[in-house]
């Protein structure tokens, strides 16, 4: 679908940092410290979930999409933003400001839709570990995943195919990255349609995967009350902690991101950072969570560091 500029360049303007030449290359520095870690922690547990036979189960063929998703929203927005900062560069083409901004909204609703996903195998798996290898065979397990992804990415495609439709009369994207907010604010248009959509989408996403984890994890906790096995009902406890936190952490860094374009004390670089969050601090965190809360990937790990270990 072609969109109409008239004939305004296909470069966008990007309104990024006012860094000093003398704070530029230490925060590049600390940006690629940040990406650096964030890619090593995912690897790591898809690497774990991959080479780990006793971890091919459905529950973590399913939280492989996590660390998946992850990787695609750091790596979408980070070294764009650090090559203009170290480049002094400010320029995008549009082309390339949609795919980024598509990709960033598909990790935002990813992130909730996987988590979901995850909390209805622990679901199945507590309150009827019976009937769960009946229930989550491998043809359920792939349409579960491909629930997860086709949803995610027919609803942004939905939301992208009528931004394209609308002309655009402006060439600065009010961001360091690029958003569909951000796209919006370039056309003279009117955008009730695309804005009624954009809050739909955004309903039925925050209402399936809340939902979802709501009925899951009221119907484990009930089970974990009258469960007399301990040991079951620790580990089944250590699993929705380590799921909560992670849906916790996103939806804060969320909340308070959109808060902090609702006041006009708030800094326009502050709101930058902000907005940066979201794709920083839920793929730096998450593999760390899940790591530590859930004891067969803790315990993966540390038997491939001991092996190396002798093996040194």
């Amino acid at each position: 679908m072609e969109n109409r500029s008239f004939g305004l360049s296909s470069e966008l303007t990007l309104d990024t940092f006012l860094i000093p030449p003398q704070g530029k290359y230490p925060i590049f520095f600390l940006g690629v410290t940040i990406y650096c870690f964030g890619v090593f922690c995912n690897m790591t547990l898809l690497t774990l979930i991959i080479l780990q036979r006793n971890l091919h189960k459905p529950m973590y063929f399913i939280l492989f999409s996590l660390p998946l998703n992850d990787l695609i929203g750091i790596t979408a927005m980070l070294p764009k933003v650090l090559s203009d900062i170290v480049m002094e560069s400010n320029r995008v083409h549009y082309g390339l400001c949609v795919f980024q901004a598509f990709i960033l909204h598909m990790y935002g609703g990813g992130i909730l839709f996987i988590l979901a996903a995850m909390s209805f195998d622990r679901y199945v798996a507590i309150c009827m570990p019976l009937h769960y290898n009946a229930i989550m065979v491998p043809r359920v397990v792939v349409f579960i995943i491909s629930l997860v992804w086709g949803l995610d990415f027919s609803l942004i495609l939905l939301l992208f195919v009528l931004q394209m439709r609308l002309p655009r009369c402006k060439s600065v994207i009010m961001n360091v990255f690029c958003d569909n907010p951000s796209l919006l604010k370039l056309t003279c248009a009117n955008t009730t349609i695309n804005n009624v959509v954009g809050l739909f989408n955004t309903a039925v996403i925050q209402a399936v995967s809340l939902s979802v984890q709501a009925f899951s994890y009221v119907k484990i906790l009930i089970a974990c009350m009258v469960s007399r096995r301990s040991e079951a009902k620790m580990k089944a406890i250590n699993t929705c902690v380590a799921q909560l936190m992670i849906l916790a952490i996103f939806e804060f860094v969320a909340t308070f991101t959109i808060l902090s374009h609702r006041f006009n004390t708030v800094s326009a670089d502050l709101q930058k950072i902000m907005g940066m969050l979201i794709f920083l601090i839920p793929p730096l965190l998450n593999p760390i969570v899940y790591g530590l809360y859930t004891g067969e990937i803790r315990n993966a790990l540390l038997r491939i560091i001991k092996k190396r270990s002798i093996s040194v």
